[in-house]
């Protein structure tokens, strides 16, 4: 038995005398002791706040992204050490290829989203701008930048590296500063991760601290800059959310929480049907994977009546061929719950549920353990006597249990669901699109994700059970009303949103990008042909013009095939409410536009990859002429490729200056020679440096 050590202040913390014994949940003996004794938590949220706040918040959003890149590689390459220290939890190598290597992938994952969704900037600009006057001398945009504070996780026991690390890799993106708190029973493994983390330099002094042990009055030291994410039960969810800090202080929370959440198989869905046989396979699975240990474990499983026997007989039977015994045993199916004091609140929770269900199936073969010295539970599978009776839905046996039951139609089923008062995810299992509908948008308000599932997504479904970092992970009402993951809306939640107002100029001062009415400059010659460190920011060219005629139109028709009535049929589009005549296509004035700024010598600009946000504001017609500003709006770096992103405002305008388009063209510009990977022109065809 070792004394786990906490991370704080920039160094490692021995706790004093005493602790909490917590036991290896396969042979019972002792693993670790627990304690956070003697932690100057005041000091802990300063040094957070003091020393890694502003490094962090000094670095751009990609900066970031590349730190949380470097960390998912170094955790993959460390895995086997953490799978070790794994089977002392309970997990098989397959529940703890989810914890270890998946926590590691959120990582990978939000880097790769920082890098492409985010800019290479400090601060976030959030839609566009708003113009405040009239002659647009006064405008407002809205900017997101890190909040000043730390992020306190509190974590749950049954993932000890994803779960810390689904709400690390956000946290750290957004530029916050975390201190994990992990669950005491599994806070060796977190430890060993963290201790992983630290050893590697990759993450700058005060980025990250853990506290193994308890909290002591660190929540008295956080305020309204501060964020607390917790995952555990909904008792102790509405404890944290009335504490000062919350309720008074007005730091951030959120909540996963309990969440009895359920599996739909459609009426539809016979026995024999892929859908059926999917629902029985799901439910299985879920009932076993960290034997039950999910926050999205399937709990109530939701069969038409008719179909009622055949479907418990299969579960019953796919359970019966559940090998449960040691994790460490390749052959193992199942192994144990976390600890024997976790396994006492489950027996407790069927027997409170004994009352309204039947057992259809609750023993094994224990294979290879002691299943009395170890926390091993057989897969329970129980059948509800009355659907409708609320103890079905309200107590959670948070292990290998799950309750059938019967429903009489899809209006019986949506209300059946809702009783849970909010869950995380919800399947459904149909081939019928309408029933898939009517399922899923009567059960919506009471999720944060559904998963419907037929035949064609038989091999490619993610599952029931597994959030992802694109994918919003959290639900409402008992499951805490709380949104972790989500993409871009996990790191949102660590950036405050602001409205900036001010003179064009002094907002793209503010926001690092060109904004409507700012100044262009038209000195510098044509901007295709300058390098991507010397455009800056409002570099900009007005190019001559071009008169639109009628055989550029029928010769553009020709050549796309794009014969739309408004461009070819003089009497139709005369008699259109819209144009009041023939028009030429947009893409054609897209193309013309083009024409007039594109350089055509071989430069700096070495590709087009897009537009974004293209709007066609007023129609052209034959003898108008066109003419288009062009002016560097954002410029984003991509580290060690030779070139970086910019956007350009395009405008074109025609002879009565007003806008017929307003988009943005999007181009790779390589990099001067020899800077950010680009070739050194001293070493091409052969030359020496």
């Amino acid at each position: 038995m070792r004394t786990l050590e906490s991370f704080v202040q920039g160094s490692w913390h021995s706790p004093e005398a005493g602790g909490v014994v917590t036991n290896h949940a396969v042979t019972g003996d002792p693993v670790a002791s627990v304690s956070s004794n003697g932690i100057d938590f005041a000091a802990t949220t300063r040094y957070a706040r003091d020393v890694g706040g502003p490094t962090l918040r000094a670095m751009t959003f990609h900066e970031r992204a590349s730190l949380l890149k470097a960390l998912g590689q170094h955790l993959f390459a460390e895995k086997e050490m953490l799978y070790d220290l794994s089977t002392a939890t309970g997990a098989t190598r397959a529940d703890s290829w989810i914890d270890i290597e998946g926590g590691a992938g959120v990582l990978l994952s939000y880097a790769s989203k920082g890098r492409r969704e985010l800019p290479n900037s400090t601060v976030l600009v959030d839609g566009e701008p708003e113009i405040l006057a009239r002659d647009g001398s006064f405008i407002a945009a809205h900017i997101a930048t890190p909040l000043n504070g730390v992020a306190v996780q509190v974590n749950a026991f049954n993932f000890p590296c994803w779960g810390a690390l689904e709400k690390l890799a956000p946290a750290l993106l957004a530029g916050v500063p975390a201190i994990i708190k992990p669950a005491t029973q599994t806070a060796f493994l977190t430890e060993a991760m963290v201790r992983l983390i630290v050893e590697s330099g990759i993450l700058p002094d005060g980025a990250l601290q853990l506290v193994c042990g308890g909290l002591g009055d660190l929540f008295d030291h956080l305020g309204g800059q501060d964020l607390i994410g917790f995952t555990g039960s909904a008792a102790t969810a509405a404890l944290l959310r009335a504490h000062p800090a919350v309720v008074e202080r007005s730091a951030r929370f959120n909540a996963e929480a309990d969440s009895l959440n359920a599996a739909i198989l459609g009426s539809e869905s016979e026995p024999g049907s892929p859908e059926f046989d999917l629902f029985v396979r799901e439910v299985v699975a879920e009932m076993t994977v960290k034997a039950g240990q999910k926050c999205t474990s399937i709990r109530r499983a939701m069969v038409p009546k008719q179909h009622l026997e055949a479907a418990t007989d299969a579960v019953a039977t796919a359970l019966g061929e559940v090998r449960v015994g040691d994790p460490a045993d390749p052959e193992t199916s199942m192994g144990a719950l976390v600890s024997t004091a976790q396994r006492a609140e489950v027996l407790d929770a069927i027997t409170a549920l004994s009352g309204s269900t039947d057992v259809v199936i609750d023993s094994c073969v224990f294979h290879d353990v002691d299943a009395e010295r170890g926390a091993f539970l057989a897969p329970t599978l129980l059948r509800s006597n009355n659907p409708a009776d609320p103890n079905v839905h309200t107590t959670e046996a948070f292990g290998p249990v799950s309750t059938i039951m019967g429903y009489t139609d899809p209006a019986d089923a949506i209300s059946l669901t809702a009783l849970g008062g909010g869950s995380l995810v919800a399947s459904i299992y149909t081939a019928d699109p309408v029933e898939a509908h009517v399922l899923a948008t009567g059960i919506a308000a009471h999720h944060g994700r559904i998963h419907v599932v037929d035949a064609s997504v038989a091999d490619s479904s993610t599952g029931h059970g597994s959030p992802l970092p694109s994918l919003v992970h959290g639900g409402p009402g008992r499951a805490g009303g709380g949104e972790e993951m989500g993409g871009l809306r996990g790191v949102r939640h660590h950036l405050q949103t602001t409205a900036v107002q001010g003179s064009p100029d002094m907002l793209t001062a503010v926001t690092g990008e060109w904004m409507p009415g700012s100044t262009r400059d038209l000195d510098s010659g044509h901007p295709f042909k300058l390098n991507f460190e010397n455009l800056d920011i409002g570099t900009a060219i007005q190019t001559d013009s071009r008169t639109v005629t009628l055989d550029d139109i029928v010769n553009f028709a020709e050549s796309t095939g794009d014969h739309f009535y408004a461009h070819m049929d003089e009497e139709a589009a005369a008699a259109s409410p819209i144009f009041g005549g023939r028009v030429a296509h947009g893409y054609l004035v897209l193309s013309l536009a083009a024409g007039l700024f594109v350089w055509p010598d071989p430069g700096p600009v070495l590709a087009n990859y897009g537009i974004d946000r293209c709007r066609f504001a007023k129609p052209t017609y034959p003898g108008d002429t066109l003419t288009v500003f062009l002016t560097c709006k954002r410029k984003t770096l991509r580290a060690g490729t030779g070139y970086g992103e910019v956007a350009w405002d395009a405008q074109v305008l025609n002879q009565d200056k007003d806008v017929v388009a307003a988009y943005d063209v999007l181009t790779m510009v390589a990099n001067q020679p020899g800077v950010n990977g680009a070739p050194d022109e001293s070493t091409e065809s052969g030359g020496k440096a």
